[in-house]
């Protein structure tokens, strides 16, 4: 027989080589799958929802329709987003350390697909208004991308995003509690609670300039995938702080500018 190699995670048991093609390979690429299908679920509904406001049914659109395309939404934004940490959890997984993943990932976009609940209140009440451009619906869109650059350059967005970067300090609080499933939900819950509190505002601006707007999701993806990840990722954070309050105060000056950014 072929000697298998192994690696061994600080204070676990050995993990060979083919957990460690499940954790490096196999589940990315699962979590990539997901988000692809957020997206082509994003798009499809994006259709729906142009094709349903040049014929004035927008209203007839449900909370829940809106509630699932708010779901697909946020797994094709933010799992692309959270890769590092679920790959982390999945070594502790695999080690026999953690509940399977899918008990991580249950939390975490449960507390994300519930940020819906308000989004579809601000969708109702802005939907006609922006479709009809009127402008005081613009000026409270250029309000809204203003709130959200000055959230980026707030202490708090500074301590959300260091979490998001460093989520090491996660498993260190809960220890062996993820080797529950209960455990693994609450610790999904409680990251996308820093994540919530990183992201928000930016969720605000896809709600503020149109729900399913997919050339703003682009954006927004990009941007938190860079300030999360990326190497200075908190220059990226200041990047779109700037980009935001640009378009902001021009949709304050002129909210003619509207649909051109939407």
């Amino acid at each position: 027989m072929r000697e298998q190699a192994s690696a061994r995670l600080p204070g676990s048991v050995a993990v060979s080589v083919s957990d460690g093609a499940l954790v490096r390979v196999w589940m990315p690429l699962a979590l990539l799958a997901t988000a692809a299908v957020g997206w082509w679920w994003s798009i499809r509904m994006a259709a729906d929802m142009t094709g349903m406001g040049a014929m004035g049914e927008m209203g007839a659109m449900s909370l829940g329709a809106f509630l699932v395309g708010w779901a697909a939404m946020m797994a094709a934004m933010m799992l692309p987003a959270v890769l590092p940490v679920v790959r982390l959890y999945g070594q502790a997984a695999t080690a026999g350390r953690a509940a399977p993943v899918i008990f991580f990932a249950a939390g975490y976009l449960a507390v994300w697909s519930l940020t819906g609940l308000p989004g579809y209140l601000a969708w109702r009440a802005l939907d006609a208004p922006l479709a009809e451009g009127q402008h005081w619906a613009a000026r409270l869109a250029g309000a809204v991308l203003l709130v959200a650059a000055a959230w980026q350059l707030t202490p708090l967005k500074s301590v959300c995003l260091r979490h998001c970067r460093s989520p090491l300090g996660f498993f260190l609080r809960f220890g062996g509690r993820i080797g529950r499933p209960s455990g693994a939900i609450a610790m999904g819950v409680s990251h996308s609670g820093f994540c919530v509190g990183c992201c928000w505002a930016l969720f605000a601006v896809l709600v503020a300039v149109g729900t399913m707007n997919i050339a703003w999701m682009i954006a927004l993806t990009i941007l938190i995938v860079l300030e999360r990840n990326a190497p200075g990722g908190e220059w990226f954070a200041l990047a779109g702080a700037a980009v935001l309050a640009v378009v902001g105060a021009a949709l304050m000056l002129d909210p003619a500018l509207l649909p051109r950014i939407t």
